[in-house]
């Protein structure tokens, strides 16, 4: 393991990014970080710039209009950089998937068909224990060798 890579395990910096949700999400996200749960910790700290942030946590549902956004704001982020999708909306467009008739003409299905992610958190809103678990295992992730690397679902293990 390289020294960035060390750096960037030891102290992770998040940005977080609100689709246009509900709110539930981003309250929780923000609840991890209040002295109660105390994400900060783990050497996890919150950043306002896209250029000075390792791990992009998005919540609500990822419509057109967000689209060009979230991308631009993945692309600035600096190599490696990874992606932590919070709560139902962003994994699969939740309820704004399936409007009455079919879905909806300006939910995609998930943030992973716009840009890669790393690891899912599900839940509606989900609690901060499961937001702390599952940037654990992101950082886990990270950790591991190469050749054990596989993509992290919230309700698995780390390995695939």
């Amino acid at each position: 393991m390289g020294i960035k890579s060390w750096a960037r395990t030891k102290s992770p910096w998040l940005l977080h990014f609100n689709t246009g949700s509900c709110n539930g999400c981003d309250i929780e996200v923000v609840a991890a970080l209040t002295p109660r749960y105390d994400l900060e910790r783990f050497g996890i700290f919150l950043k306002g710039s896209p250029r000075h942030a390792d791990v992009l946590v998005v919540t609500g549902p990822v419509t057109r209009q967000i689209r060009d956004r979230i991308t631009m704001i993945y692309n600035q982020m600096p190599e490696p950089k990874f992606v932590v999708a919070v709560g139902s909306c962003c994994m699969s467009g939740g309820v704004f998937s399936n409007c009455g008739k079919g879905p909806c003409y300006n939910v995609y299905p998930g943030l992973d068909s716009v840009i890669p992610v790393d690891a899912y958190i599900p839940g509606c809103p989900p609690k901060p224990e499961a937001i702390i678990d599952g940037v654990a295992k992101l950082l886990a992730h990270i950790r591991a060798p190469p050749e054990k690397k596989a993509r992290i679902i919230e309700e698995g293990s780390t390995e695939a």
